[in-house]
């Protein structure tokens, strides 16, 4: 009898066990199951479905074409605060996207670094934006931009990245660097990133236990912010959104806890062996970093600057982790990437 009962804990305790780190499958847009399709959309060669926005002035007559990227938790609706007169003045398109699991386009179980690189590809390509396009990137989407220049240089005419997302585990930051950093995170995040990349198959389960906090980012906990960041999260609380609930609508994921997966990752590649892709002086790279970003360490941000030196790094002495959604500073982005003009902040 005892054997017995030992017998049905034990496989009770494998069922819950099997269950607590297995996620859902997704929602997908359109599907019986799913939400439906409220986004214009391509399709990719796989067979995927991507949706995107556009904005800004028409693309048939604008100078510029920005392909936009955004972060973690976002959507190709996040908050740009460039008015419709300032992209008229500088004649530019701007194309936002979701990337896989987001919004309305489709998960990707194969998603990777390398393979969003191409994703970007094929968008651009569908919609006809020539043979080079500027591109931008924020916070964790930054893995997007890395990836771009990588293994698609010669598409590109200029590239931003904003506030990126630092991968601890690159294979040229130096050990006593990754360490004196990485113990300054939140011990829920210093878990959450562990985990990440060391076991993979066990996000799922870390990001929905209740046993421990799990991630400062999801519990919105208040460190992460700075007082200009408080300030920006005030004004952008005036502006409706009225797309947000669909960020995560075929579930948190293929959307958020994939995003961790792929960015803290073991990479294709290291960034920070990455060449130069405007050898010719044809486009430049831009950075911008905020000193008190409590997200994203100036410490990691200052050594990928000082091993790429083709990289034109802007440290932002009070800036924190939101200054994309600050209109002067997003404007100044804008204004340097497309004109070569000089920002002051």
């Amino acid at each position: 009898m005892l054997a017995a009962v030992a017998a049905v804990v034990v496989v009770g305790l494998f069922a819950y066990g099997y269950k607590s780190v297995r996620p859902p499958p997704p929602k997908i847009c359109g599907s019986t199951s799913g939400p439906p399709v409220t986004s214009p959309r391509i399709k990719l060669g796989d067979g995927r479905h991507l949706a995107y926005r556009e904005r800004g002035v028409a693309k048939e007559r604008a100078k510029y074409k920005v392909v936009l990227v955004h972060g973690f938790d976002s959507s190709k609706d996040f908050y740009v605060p460039l008015s419709q007169e300032v992209m008229e003045e500088l004649g530019v398109y701007i194309l936002t996207f979701d990337r896989p699991g987001y919004g309305d386009s489709d998960p990707n179980p194969k998603r990777s670094v390398k393979s969003e690189a191409f994703d970007v590809q094929e968008l651009a390509d569908k919609l006809s934006l020539g043979s080079k396009f500027y591109l931008m990137g924020v916070s964790l989407g930054t893995h997007v931009i890395w990836s771009c220049m990588k293994y698609i240089p010669h598409r590109l005419s200029g590239v931003t990245l904003i506030v990126p997302v630092i991968n601890f585990w690159w294979p040229s930051f130096p050990p006593a660097l990754f360490h004196e950093v990485y113990k300054k995170q939140l011990k829920r995040d210093q878990w959450k990133l562990w985990i990440a990349h060391h076991t993979p198959g066990l996000v799922y389960w870390w990001m929905t236990q209740k046993l421990f906090p799990y991630s400062s980012i999801m519990q919105r906990h208040p460190i992460l912010f700075n007082e200009r960041d408080f300030a920006t999260i005030q004004a952008m609380s005036k502006v409706p959104n009225p797309h947000e609930h669909k960020v995560r609508q075929q579930g948190d994921y293929e959307s958020l806890h994939r995003d961790i997966k792929v960015h803290f990752g073991n990479w294709e590649f290291d960034p920070m062996e990455l060449k130069n892709p405007f050898p010719h002086n044809e486009g430049s790279v831009y950075l911008w970093q905020g000193y008190n970003d409590k997200l994203v360490p100036f410490e990691l941000q200052r050594y990928v600057a000082k091993k790429l030196p083709w990289i034109k790094y802007h440290e932002v002495a009070d800036g924190g982790h939101l200054m994309i959604h600050e209109a002067s500073l997003c404007e100044a982005m804008f204004r340097e990437l497309l004109l070569g003009e000089e920002p002051s902040f």
